[in-house]
Formats: structure tokens, sequence, C-alpha cells
């Protein structure tokens, strides 16, 4: 055997010894003693424990190369320059050197980002590792690639974007015999869409997926990898604060802390790796929603029954039922129907009015709710139709009827009871503000939250249905809601 050969049947058994350990791959493949590493001191703290519980993870599954495992899902939020895309870079370049025919997708929150943040620091690391003979690396424009030089087409790794139209692209990815993974960078701003259709390529073989990013807001997929009540238990998460990493810029970042305040939501995304209370625009607080979710229910007997439905536009909707007693939205059951026709929904409003007998039926008659409002009055139900683009009932101060009912369910936030829908909270902080031209109270519609891929509030628009129009106390004796006077306000302490 000549001395090339030598050299690489010792590479080769180097990187094989790795296969278990992403840190032992980082240690080997690079050249920290030399003059380009050798400030660095090796990984950092967080770093190493990243790549440990990975490896721990890997050695749990026992992957045999055909039986499918349970997927490694890491979810990393934290401030600025922790050496998060460093970590990106190795752990691409661990999964395609030490599993052949793996195949993997890589994005960020957008293609700029892709293009020049993460794809030249996975240029610089490979041209770093030992085996970078191994894989041919593109940066062409519209053509980031990482490939096995002898098997382009099975061994690969590609760059692309995140745009929901493009989610077509992040399905099919499967690796029966290999590592089928994912690596989203900037994951916080990433469409709903794109983490759906990735979970597909999560059903065989040894799939893994890592998401990074800073916490910048606090609805969509990688907030719930923190903090979402189902899949949050399908991830492993971690929370960098910026001052605990050896490579950040200690006095800067004290500064920004002296300026903006330890806990305000400057220093928590951008420091602490920590989710915002609000995002910039976001209507409704998660304070205020946690308050309302903890406090102590208050039943009123004598709080009129308001109940409100929103009937699904769409296939992937879901036509909700909410019903509300005064301060108490908590203790009815939220009913949810997905696929039903218009006749299908009427007849279920109508067993839910008769049911529990409300004082009001609010139905937002836009799209086919027109059809549904009909069939009601028809079978002789005194509902309401109600238009939420129409005129509010204060035009001065809102945009239409919907600014106006989220402020009211606002305000109720501030003094009532919901339960723990993981809908109603979702729906509840995601929606954003602005105002008009008239600097009058407007909310996003529907479209909006779907171009930033949030899906349709609309558990929580039938919530915010029961504050359409005033409703006055019912008199307890007769079951008969009273006159509402001018004025009224059934949350008046």
């Amino acid at each position: 055997m000549n001395q090339a050969q030598n050299l690489e049947s010792q590479i080769q058994d180097a990187i094989s010894d790795c296969y278990a350990s992403p840190l032992k791959f980082v240690l080997t493949a690079f050249d920290w003693g030399g003059p380009e590493l050798a400030k660095f001191q090796g990984p950092d703290d967080w770093q190493i424990s990243l790549l440990e519980e990975i490896a721990q993870d890997v050695l749990n599954n026992r992957f045999d190369g055909a039986t499918p495992v349970d997927p490694i899902q890491k979810a990393i939020s934290s401030g600025h320059g922790i050496g998060k895309s460093a970590v990106v870079a190795w752990v691409i370049l661990w999964i395609m050197s030490t599993r052949p025919m793996c195949k993997g997708t890589v994005t960020a929150n957008t293609y700029t980002q892709l293009e020049t943040k993460t794809w030249p620091e996975l240029a610089k690391w490979h041209s770093r590792s030992i085996n970078k003979h191994w894989f041919k690396l593109t940066t062409s424009k519209m053509s980031l690639t990482i490939r096995h030089v002898d098997y382009p087409t099975l061994w690969y790794a590609t760059g692309q974007t995140c745009k929901e139209e493009n989610s077509e692209s992040f399905a099919g990815q499967h690796s029966v015999e290999s590592t089928s993974f994912y690596v989203f960078d900037e994951a916080s701003a990433i469409p709903d869409k794109i983490w759906e259709v990735a979970e597909g390529g999560l059903t065989d073989g040894e799939p893994m997926w890592f998401a990074f990013g800073n916490p910048t807001q606090n609805t969509g997929r990688f907030y719930d990898c923190f903090y979402h009540e189902k899949l949050s238990k399908r991830w492993d998460t971690k929370q960098i604060d910026s001052r605990d990493v050896r490579i950040t810029n200690k006095k800067l970042l004290g500064q920004w802390v002296k300026d903006y305040g330890e806990d305000s939501d400057f220093v928590r995304v951008r420091i602490r790796g920590v989710f915002p209370r609000s995002g910039d625009h976001q209507f409704i607080s998660m304070d205020s929603i946690n308050e309302s979710l903890g406090r102590e229910l208050i039943k009123d007997r004598g709080a009129p029954i308001v109940v409100g439905v929103d009937v699904a536009r769409f296939g992937s909707n879901n036509t909700v039922i909410f019903t509300r007693q005064g301060r108490d939205a908590k203790t009815f059951p939220i009913k949810k129907f997905n696929g039903l026709d218009t006749m299908q929904v009427a007849q279920e409003v109508a067993n839910h009015i008769n049911y529990y007998k409300p004082d009001n039926v609010f139905v937002d008659g836009g799209g086919v709710g027109g059809g549904v409002v009909d069939r009601l009055k028809q079978l002789g139900f005194r509902v309401t139709e109600v238009n939420s683009s129409s005129r509010a009932g204060k035009p001065r101060e809102f945009g239409n009827l919907r600014a106006e009912m989220w402020n009211s369910g606002k305000k109720y936030l501030e003094q009532g009871c919901i339960g723990d829908d993981p809908d109603l909270v979702k729906g509840l902080r995601s929606v954003e503000y602005f105002f008009d031209a008239q600097n009058r109270l407007k909310l996003e519609g529907k479209e909006d939250m779907r171009t930033r891929g949030v899906e349709s509030p609309d558990t929580t628009d039938a919530f915010m249905l029961t504050f359409a129009a005033p409703v006055a106390q019912r008199d307890i004796m007769s079951r008969r809601p009273k006159f509402a006077e001018s004025g009224y306000d059934e949350f008046a302490m």
C-alpha cells in the first residue's frame, strides 16, 4: 500500500469511529491546533453538550440499517453570537461523513440567509475537514448542494428556500437504510407548512431534525417545539444565553442589558435566547393569556350564555362552536368539526342551542356562513349574523367589527377565565395588529396570516364572536334575558 492509500485508509478508519459521536468527529475532522482554529480553544461548552446528547440518542436508538427508529429532534433557541452556524455545519458534515447514502435538506428563514450565512459557513468547515475530498460542495446562486463525489444522486444534502410554495421540495425525502435529515437555520420564521411537510421524511431509517434560531416570534412551529402541549414532547430543547458562551462580546451584551433591561423582549430574544412576551405587532400578550388561564374560575348564573360560531371556509379549517357565560369561557366544551356542509353545521348548532339554551348566538355570516344562518332561521332559531368586516360600533376607534370584537376579547382576558385549549391559545397569540390611515385599530386578515405561515385561528375567532354585541344579564327565574340597556357592560366589576 502506497503512502496516499495508507493515509486514506487512516482517514476512513478515523471517520468511521465517529459514527456514534459527532463531538469526536468535530475533534477529529478539524485541526484545532492549527493556525485557523487555535484561537477558539475547541468547541464551546454548550456545543459539546448538544453533540454529546446527539451521541446518546444514536446509542439509544441502535439503528440496525433496516428497522426504523425514533427521530432525533433537537431545537435550540439562543441569543446572538454563540457559534450556532458552526454547529449547523458540524452536524451536516458529521451526518454526511458517517452515514452512506444519507439525504438531507437544509433551509433558513430567507434564501439570502441560506445563501450568504448558512452555506458559506458549511463551505468554510468543509474546506477545513480531513475528508473534504469525499464531497463536492457548490455555492452557486440558486444551487446549493453538497454531494458525495462517487454517489452524487444517492448521497447528498441540498439547500432549499423555505417559501411555502416550495414545500414540495421537502417532501418525499426517505433513506430507508440510512439517515434522512433536516436542518432549519433561523427556524423561528420558517412557515408552519414547511415543518408539516418535513415531518413526512421522518418515517423510516434513522431520521434526524435540527432547528436552530433566535426566538424572535412567540408563534409558529419553532415556538411549539418548546411550549406546545403535544408537539413539545417530540423535541429535546435548549435555550442558550449569549453571556454563557466563551466567544461573545460580554461588554456589549452588558450594555444592552443596561439599556433595555434584563426582562425586556430585546434582551430576552437577543441575549437570553428566550421567546418574547409579545411580538412586535402581537395584539394579545402571553402574560394576559397566561393570567386568564391561571385565574380562578368565576361562575355567575345571572350572566348571559353567549355562543359564537365560526364556519369553516376551507377544507383544512374547522367549524367551531364556542360557548361563554360572563367571565367563564372554560366550563363549556368547545365543539370543533371538519368537513361538514352548511346543512350539517346548522344541525350541530341547532342541537347546541336546544341543549344549552343560550341568550344569543352569533354566527360569522361571511363566506359559507350565510347559508348556516339562513338554515337556522328557517328552522325557527333566533341567531345573529355577524359580518366581521362591517362597520364597527365605534368607527372612530376600530377599522371594522372584527377589530372591535377582538379588543373586547382582549379586555375580557384581564378579568375572565379561558380553558387550556391549544388552538384557542395559539390563535390568541398569533394575530398581529396595525393602525390604518385614520389611526383606527385593525387586525391582519386570515390571508395575511397564511402568508406568514400561521394557521387560521378558527377557535379563537369563535370565542371573539361572543363579543359581537352586548347581551344583557338573564333573569335567573324565567331564564329570559333582560333588555340590554344603553351603556350596559357585562364585565363591570
